[in-house]
């Protein structure tokens, strides 16, 4: 992930699209990098009022009011970005359904593209875009944002350079009560946004795929919500000769939100707590006592928009996530939901 020093690029103007909680925290993070210079905002309903936008909740916490300025325009439509000269990168922060439409127009216009996770609905959706940004003279890129949050970014350097030995067996957990940044009916109302397997469980999944590349196949079992979105995963991949790895994805959470994972390898553990705060990573060495990692730099969407901007301002195209790896994560987790529905064990091509 290093990239040149950002001092040495011009800045890129950018214009970020949906104002829920994903999109605040976007633009606290394109506010805080010397290389992002917010040009526009886009929303159909929630749009600042003289150049404040007002803080949203989470499902962590409620964010303070933000101040982008009286320059900064102010979009409620799509294609009013898209006809905007001064705009290059387009930030879309909107409800899945939206996405492929939506990322299909903006590059199109000749825009770059940072799109919220998942990149799509369905895989089948995810290639349409990609055969858009294949021919397309902007970048894509789906924000995965695990890829590169503290703890996690440095696990993959771990897990590639065997600093441990070989990976015996892992698991990933991250569970949380039902968002609510948009209203609890918005996630329950049906399965058109996936449920916590594809909104939430699909971080780990995407992470699971980055450690140990595709699994030969999965099998899971799941809670389906009243209108059959899947709000709760157990997921076991299978890699021969490799790796035992499971994951835990769930919304029914009573209350608050912790992520973790659990890596035993030839000659350490090591775990991931987000409730332990400043000690949330720890490694224990055979014989040793276990010692703390600290987990220093942005949270994971600071780093992510951070590498995009770079992307961006350098011409050089997303490498450590790709619109390609977007895809391959649906399919997974198409694959998953296939296996709660069925009870099967089910294979990847």
């Amino acid at each position: 992930m290093n990239m040149p020093n950002p001092t040495s690029a011009k800045p890129v103007n950018v214009a970020v699209v949906g104002l829920g909680f994903m999109g605040v925290t976007h633009l606290r993070a394109h506010l805080a990098h010397p290389l992002a210079r917010i040009v526009a905002v886009c929303d159909a309903v929630r749009v600042p009022v003289n150049g404040v936008l007002g803080g949203v909740a989470g499902n962590i916490t409620k964010s303070d009011d933000i101040y982008l300025g009286a320059d900064v325009k102010v979009y409620r439509k799509l294609e009013e970005v898209l006809a905007d000269p001064a705009v290059q990168l387009v930030d879309l922060c909107t409800p899945t359904p939206l996405h492929p439409a939506q990322a299909i127009a903006a590059l199109h216009a000749g825009k770059h593209v940072l799109c919220e996770k998942p990149l799509a609905r369905t895989s089948a959706a995810a290639r349409e875009i990609m055969q858009v940004a294949a021919s397309a003279p902007g970048m894509l890129m789906p924000a995965m944002c695990m890829r590169f949050w503290p703890g996690w970014a440095w696990l993959k350097g771990v897990v590639a350079g065997q600093t441990y030995g070989k990976v015996l067996a892992a698991n990933f957990r991250r569970v949380s009560q039902m968002p609510g940044w948009s209203g609890q009916g918005t996630y329950a109302g049906g399965n058109d946004l996936g449920g916590a397997l594809f909104d939430l469980h699909i971080h780990d999944t995407d992470f699971v795929n980055f450690l140990f590349g595709r699994p030969a196949s999965v099998f899971s079992s799941g809670v389906t919500g009243a209108a059959g979105s899947i709000n709760h995963v157990v997921t076991q991949y299978h890699f021969p000769g490799g790796p035992a790895v499971h994951t835990e994805g769930s919304w029914l959470l009573a209350a608050g939100f912790n992520m973790a994972y659990t890596l035993h390898c030839e000659r350490a553990t090591i775990d991931f707590d987000l409730a332990r705060g400043a000690e949330a990573l720890r490694v224990t060495e055979f014989g040793q006592s276990p010692r703390t990692v600290p987990c220093e730099g942005p949270d994971g969407y600071g780093a992510e928009i951070a590498y995009m901007l770079e992307c961006v301002a350098h011409g050089r195209p997303p490498q450590t996530v790709t619109g390609a790896d977007g895809v391959v994560a649906l399919e997974i987790c198409e694959a998953e939901e296939k296996s709660i529905r069925t009870g099967a064990v089910v294979a990847l091509a």
